[in-house]
């Protein structure tokens, strides 16, 4: 952490709602990437991300330096996701499902930049298994996955983002990676997918 963020936090530990505001302008993007990880619905997303960083806002004074801020939010991030699944059942949607807005339906796109098409079809293919896969996995090992393997997190932030042991996280991830791949073949043999 800078001396800038900590200073920054320490205002806020007053209630100085500006500091408050530039302390989580950095945050926000990510706070939201994570929660439409999560959630799966943009709007839900939007939502559950703006109630989690009201939350840091609120127990901000409780914050105690004990790990990076940016773990410490995130942790109250993924919990608020976790708890508005539970809560509402909320089923999620794999990538080929349309997202309904105010002008119509539209899909989302995995976007490939490569020239290859016979590539960019085997490669769009394969990461549309995996999105589907992951999206059948139980939150147990769905959510470790997506922040270590789609947002990049450490073991160890991971760890202090669920709140768990570093031997915990390790074997959630190998065990989801192990169901990611069996639902994988699984669903190629189902589909007859070949060459992925």
């Amino acid at each position: 952490m800078n001396k800038a963020e900590y200073r920054l936090i320490k205002k806020c530990k007053k209630g100085n709602l500006k500091a408050f505001e530039e302390l989580i302008k950095k945050y926000e993007n990510k706070s939201y990437a994570i929660a439409l990880k999560i959630l799966k619905d943009p709007d839900d997303a939007m939502d559950i991300s703006q109630e989690a960083l009201i939350k840091v806002y609120k127990s901000i004074k409780t914050f105690k330096f004990k790990s990076s801020f940016s773990t410490w939010l995130y942790r109250i991030v993924t919990n608020t996701c976790m708890d508005f699944l539970r809560k509402n059942k909320v089923k999620t949607y794999s990538i080929d499902n349309p997202i309904e807005t105010d002008e119509g339906q539209y899909f989302r796109e995995i976007e490939d930049f490569k020239n290859n098409t016979e590539r960019r079809v085997d490669e769009n293919i394969t990461k549309e298994l995996v999105h589907k896969a992951i999206d059948k996995l139980d939150d147990l090992y769905r959510v470790p996955i997506i922040l270590r393997d789609i947002e990049g997190f450490s073991y160890k932030e991971i760890s202090e983002i669920l709140d768990c042991s570093l031997g915990t996280v390790k074997s959630r991830i190998n065990r989801g990676r192990k169901y990611l791949k069996d639902i994988i073949l699984k669903d190629m043999e189902q589909n007859n997918v070949t060459n992925v």
